[in-house]
């Protein structure tokens, strides 16, 4: 038994080495920077793991939290914007290629119903939802959501999200300072925690949303609702 124990804890101990190299090296803030441009317009690696990995270290010293924050904020709002321009210029071909039955598709009929009214508010959330700022940013280029307004309510989101996700980190520094990879462990587990939260809201309020539809009049109500934005341009 104590001979398969020592490779797996040499291993750990490896790992957070190049972890610990890779934090104190001026290229992190470059390396956060591209993972949450990506993460705006093609989530493959999603960005809150880099930023709250890099808060975690930064409570040792290294990195520096508050350019964690800004370099964070940057990019996530750069990934957005392009997001949004690839809505805009690709418009309604671009959505319709989407499968209809798949979860992407239903997250951005939800999204273009409620942009009409509620733009603003559903930027700023869906910027805690992988997977679904992407659809937000897409349906609001696409159906021509004032630009202006977007980059005022997305540069909100984006710098509270970049620092939601470098305290998240930190607090969990903090807490295991002698121990950082369970101080990781607990900043991506407070970070899946809160968007468990944010699903699960959504999801009652999908529900609430879809029985008043089932209402008399409510047709008229929600094709008001979608063909607002296209008057917006």
């Amino acid at each position: 038994m104590s001979g398969a124990t020592a490779p797996t804890s040499i291993g750990i101990m490896d790992l957070l080495d190049l972890l610990h190299d890779t934090m104190s090296s001026p290229w992190v803030y470059l390396a956060i920077f591209t993972i949450a441009v990506l993460d705006g317009f093609f989530p493959v690696v999603p960005s809150e793991t880099a930023v709250i990995t890099a808060g975690v270290f930064a409570a040792s010293g290294a990195p520096y939290l508050p350019a964690v924050i800004l370099v964070a904020a940057a990019g996530a709002l750069v990934g957005d914007h392009i997001s949004y321009a690839i809505g805009r210029a690709g418009g309604t071909r671009l959505l319709d290629r989407l499968p209809p039955d798949g979860r992407r598709r239903a997250a951005i009929d939800r999204a273009r119903r409620g942009i009409a009214t509620r733009g603003g508010l559903i930027l700023t959330v869906a910027r805690y939802i992988p997977g679904g700022r992407t659809a937000v940013t897409l349906t609001m280029g696409a159906v021509r959501y004032p630009r202006r307004r977007f980059l005022a309510f997305d540069a909100l989101a984006a710098s509270s999200w970049g620092l939601y996700s470098a305290l998240v980190g930190y607090v969990g520094g903090l807490a295991f300072e002698q121990d950082p990879l369970r101080g990781l462990l607990l900043g991506l587990g407070l970070a899946l925690t809160v968007t468990v939260v944010v699903e699960v809201v959504r999801w009652l309020r999908n529900r609430r949303i879809a029985a008043r539809a089932d209402e008399p009049g409510s047709d008229a109500v929600s094709a008001g609702v979608v063909s607002r934005p296209a008057d917006a341009r």
